[in-house]
């Protein structure tokens, strides 16, 4: 009887393998496929495109659609040839790359071009607050229940922000030779070259901040032997750059009094100071300006943000400089469009990632859901301002953009 009941339970153990077998299911999200429309800045002094064809043919060759308008990369060496080569199609006009399901540029989208937008499209481009219009323009993007990516806002996994870096990076390599420009007589300087040569006392250079264009201004400053001093509200960033230099380098609290000395002593000057909570104080008066050398030299790198100097003014790269008792000022907000090919390939190696990582996740909503460090970067999401620094400066109803994707409308 026992050997029977053995067979029997042989038999049905047997017989239940060939029954479907109940597992849960592997939840696989499905890539999205995504529409990018890369317009051509319509500024003269916006040089710089946000990918590169080599960027392009690396989301074409996963099935995504660009559509690139005319001439977009023409400031940047970069052909229309190489743009199809690499996948991309050309649009017949702005409007047509205004239709794509996601806008990415570097400047923030005029009225004319929100215009054009269809609801629920998402933008990534810079957002200078200091521009004309811009709180009507935040309006009507919210009018058109957009998702509004900020460059200035996106952060890394690390929570840096890697655009603001790479953008810092080049400027800071470049305001020195820019500075030294200015300082020959050819442009009215004081006739000084930057740097410092056998027998002659080195140049004096005072830098205002402690960030990235800091670090990469001093070192090509203490490169070419100049002297330099820096000026920080926080002693760890100092105790940072003093680590990172590894040379002499003069560094100070903010102090009134030794600030002003050194303003009198300095050859150039380089404000490098990013705002705080929304605000940017003016840490120059115009009081300091009036006590430097005659022909001397600041470049406020701070004014896309209302600069850090009281006389400063926004300029552009036709006109870069004016001069206000004496001294020679350079203002224009984008440096780094002034190298625009290494500024495009920076934004491409930044950006590629993003948007491939966006498609794995099923599009733009899951990306802002699944990655915090990108939810930083949404400073507008379907009629609502997601950043308190932006609402509150102009006056917009702020909603938190966590609350927002856990309703998930």
């Amino acid at each position: 009887m026992t050997e029977q009941m053995h067979e029997s339970m042989t038999s049905l153990i047997e017989e239940s393998k060939l029954y479907p077998q109940e597992k849960l299911a592997q939840i696989k999200k499905g890539a999205k496929k995504l529409n990018i429309g890369i317009p051509k800045e319509n500024s003269t002094y916006e040089n710089r495109v946000p990918l590169t064809p080599k960027a392009v043919g690396a989301l074409t060759a996963k099935g995504h659609k660009v559509i690139v308008e005319p001439g977009t990369g023409e400031a940047a060496n970069f052909s229309d040839e190489e743009y199809t080569e690499a996948g991309a199609n050309l649009a017949t006009g702005t409007k047509e790359v205004f239709q794509s399901d996601m806008i990415v540029k570097v400047e923030f989208p005029t009225v004319k071009e929100i215009s054009w937008m269809h609801n629920r499209q998402t933008i990534i481009s810079t957002i200078h607050a200091e521009e004309k219009d811009i709180k009507s323009r935040l309006e009507l993007l919210n009018e058109k229940k957009a998702i509004a990516v900020g460059y200035e806002f996106i952060e890394d996994k690390a929570g840096g922000l890697p655009i603001v870096r790479a953008m810092s990076e080049i400027a800071g390599v470049s305001v020195i030779s820019i500075a030294a420009e200015y300082m020959s007589t050819d442009n009215k300087g004081a006739g000084i070259i930057l740097g410092g040569i056998t027998g002659v006392p080195p140049t004096n250079v005072v830098i205002i901040g402690a960030g990235t264009v800091t670090e990469y201004a001093a070192r090509t400053a203490i490169a070419l032997g100049a002297s330099v001093k820096i000026f920080d509200r926080h002693l760890y960033k100092l105790h940072r750059l003093k680590h990172i230099l590894s040379a002499s380098v003069f560094t100070s609290t903010i102090d009134q009094v030794a600030l002003r000395k050194a303003l009198t002593e300095a050859d150039v000057v380089i404000g490098a100071v990013r705002n705080e909570k929304g605000h940017l104080d003016k840490i120059i008066s115009e009081e300091m300006v009036k006590g430097m050398k005659k022909g001397s030299v600041i470049v406020d790198v701070s004014i896309d943000e209302g600069g850090c100097v009281e006389t400063s003014r926004p300029t552009n790269l036709n006109k870069p400089t004016f001069t206000k008792h004496g001294v020679i000022h350079y203002c224009v907000p984008n440096i780094a469009s002034k190298y625009p090919r290494t500024s495009t390939k920076a934004l491409s190696n930044i950006f590629t990632p993003i948007l491939l990582g966006m498609s794995n996740h099923g599009g733009v909503d899951e990306m802002i859901f699944e990655n915090k460090w990108f939810m930083k970067g949404v400073y507008a999401y379907k009629g609502f301002i997601t950043n308190y620094h932006l609402s509150k400066k102009f006056g917009l109803r702020f909603k938190d953009l966590n609350l927002l994707m856990a309703a998930r409308f």
